[in-house]
């Protein structure tokens, strides 16, 4: 049975200096005769007033601008609280990625099939290569998954461990859930083995995140997944692994999305 969870700024400166523009009329002094006027060096246009002129100085350091919204952003924060907008969106540029072992062939989005087949190069140079369960799913698929929980065990039930169709982040084709030849697919196992710390340590590396981290239900709504992971760019995902910072929720200051 398949599971996923899918579900789920900026100041410039600048500054300005009033140049005052100015001149002058030199005098000299004998020393054995009453003090007479010296003709002035300097030109005798009329003098200039002030003027103000703009300085060329760096903007002030930015914050990063990130789009959070729209969906065919790849740091668009879809969860529990975050429905893809409009609900139903689908992208326009899936693609399967190349060289990828893929179960169901799943495609995604072409930026993060490019990442992906550079991510399990990695993997496989290093002895730990990964499949693909799952990928890319629409919003009609989402909805059977997910009424097909709620059928076998209610709404709490289905909410728990996979999104409401429209909220879930494999609808943005920028999410894949996957396993290794250790086996755990879709279990919690995964992250014990090597291919799973393998990908937890290195995925920001090529742009993914290991989305649903464990204890972290609280905020990011979803039990520990350590299949799932979420393309957001390499800037995003190395500041996050550098900063410690374990969900998009906290690093994007988003409140927490426990419940639908």
């Amino acid at each position: 049975m398949l599971r996923r969870r899918k579900i789920t700024l900026s100041v410039a400166g600048g500054a300005a200096a009033l140049l005052l523009i100015g001149g002058g009329v030199a005098w000299a002094v004998s020393a054995m005769q009453p003090a007479q006027p010296v003709e002035s060096t300097q030109a005798t246009s009329p003098m200039p007033s002030a003027e103000v002129k703009p300085t060329t100085e760096p903007p002030k350091n930015e914050a990063p601008k990130y789009d959070l919204d729209s969906p065919s952003s790849i740091t668009v924060v879809v969860n529990k609280q975050r429905p893809i907008n409009p609900i139903d969106w689908a992208p326009d540029d899936l693609v399967l990625p190349a060289g990828v072992p893929n179960v169901w062939d799943h495609p995604i989005r072409a930026e993060a099939a490019t990442a992906l087949e550079a991510m399990y190069a990695a993997s496989v140079d290093a002895g730990v290569p990964f499949t693909v369960t799952s990928g890319y799913r629409d919003y009609a698929l989402q909805k059977e998954i997910y009424d097909g929980l709620v059928e076998q065990g209610g709404v709490a039930f289905a909410d728990k461990d996979t999104a409401r169709p429209g909220f879930s982040e494999h609808q943005t084709g920028l999410t894949v859930d996957l396993f290794g030849e250790e086996g755990c697919s879709l279990d919690a196992c995964f992250g014990e083995t090597a291919t799973g710390i393998w990908l937890r340590d290195n995925s920001y590396r090529f742009g993914y995140i290991l989305r649903y981290h464990d204890g972290e239900q609280a905020t990011v709504g979803y039990t520990y997944e350590p299949w799932h992971f979420r393309y957001v760019g390499v800037d995003v995902a190395t500041a996050m692994h550098d900063q410690g910072v374990l969900n998009l929720e906290d690093f994007f200051g988003l409140p927490p999305a426990p419940t639908t």
